[in-house]
């Protein structure tokens, strides 16, 4: 039994060497798997610093929920998939970058989430159609599906004849519209050019009316109407503008159109599977890290060595201490 646990040991130590060596040796293998391509766009027009939700109790804006929710979606999302990343104000969105792969610039792509701000907008109007349309056009140029976070609010508001009309292919580009903000209007926080919060906006500093192209209907009722000078009346019109909820209808209307999918972003997490229901699939070779196997391998073969064989010796030493000794015969007289 002795040379049956040292002949144990022996190759208990070389199993757990072999497998040392395996893991430098052969440290990833490669295999087919079904990842996506996504471009996630941000609006980060001034309505999106509204806090309507909250984080760990305290409130929180728009942006920043987004951008959590963006993180734990790159962190959700399975090897090989490629993410680009752009941001949205006034009509065009800007790409930051292309797709790039999520797990091997996952660092990179997580700081560049969080580096997000509404500051980096170039200017104050909020086209939330016109912004899509040149989204979902941007994601067919990179040949992505389109994440396009937005609380679907217009600033100047849609003129009387409604939203631009969609030239592209309805469906070509496939991905999520997720609107953000909750279902009750609650005041957009006003900054200083030096970006510090100094209240929110009022009824009479934002424009509660778009006057661009042919009055809406009903209009030559208006107090100073006239069909020259003054087709729109002869007063502004005051609304509920300067406060700011989900435009939840509008940009499912939206969603309808270009063949996208709407979704609402209530908690953070589950931003991926909400995705991977609605992108395309694209199979390729993705690694596979070998090194912890080997690595559980060799633990298992060094567990053997160090505490499963002595531990045996013990108790078959013990055995035999307690072992009855054997009767000697007597003589016969």
């Amino acid at each position: 039994m002795t040379a049956r646990l040292r002949d144990a040991r022996i190759l208990s130590l070389a199993f757990a060497m072999a497998m040392l060596a395996s893991a430098f040796l052969f440290p990833r293998a490669s295999a087919v798997r079904n990842g996506v391509d996504v471009l996630a766009t941000l609006d980060i027009t001034g309505s999106m610093n509204t806090r309507d939700y909250s984080l760990d109790g305290a409130p929180v804006s728009r942006i920043d929920f987004a951008k959590l929710a963006l993180r734990r979606f790159v962190a959700d999302l399975p090897c090989p998939s490629r993410l680009g990343l752009a941001i949205f104000t006034e009509r065009e969105p800007f790409l930051l970058f292309e797709p790039i792969d999520v797990c091997e610039n996952f660092a990179a792509i997580d700081a560049a989430i969080s580096g997000l701000d509404w500051r980096m907008a170039w200017e104050g109007d909020s086209r939330i159609s016109a912004g899509l349309f040149r989204a979902i056009e941007m994601a067919r140029r990179v040949d992505a599906d389109l994440v396009f976070v937005t609380d679907g609010q217009e600033a100047p508001p849609l003129p009387a004849y409604g939203a631009p009309v969609f030239e592209g292919k309805s469906g070509e580009v496939l991905g999520l519209i997720l609107g953000a903000g909750g279902y009750g209007p609650a005041p957009i926080p006003k900054f200083d050019d030096r970006g510090r919060e100094i209240g929110f906006y009022g009824a009479d500093e934002v424009p509660h009316e778009n006057r661009f192209g042919l009055p809406p209907a009903g209009a030559e009722q208006r107090e100073g109407y006239n069909p020259r000078n003054a087709p729109f009346g002869g007063t502004m019109a005051i609304g509920t503008e300067h406060l700011s909820a989900v435009r939840e209808p509008y940009l499912r209307q939206l969603a309808e159109r270009t063949g996208l999918t709407y979704a609402h972003l209530v908690k953070p997490d589950g931003l991926a599977s909400a995705l991977l229901a609605v992108a395309r699939p694209r199979p390729s070779l993705a690694p596979i890290d070998l090194r912890p196997v080997f690595a559980a391998a060799a633990l298992a073969g060094f567990a053997a060595l160090f505490l499963i064989i002595p531990l045996a010796e013990i108790f078959l030493g013990r055995r035999r201490r307690f072992r009855p000794a054997t009767a000697l015969p007597r003589r016969s007289p």
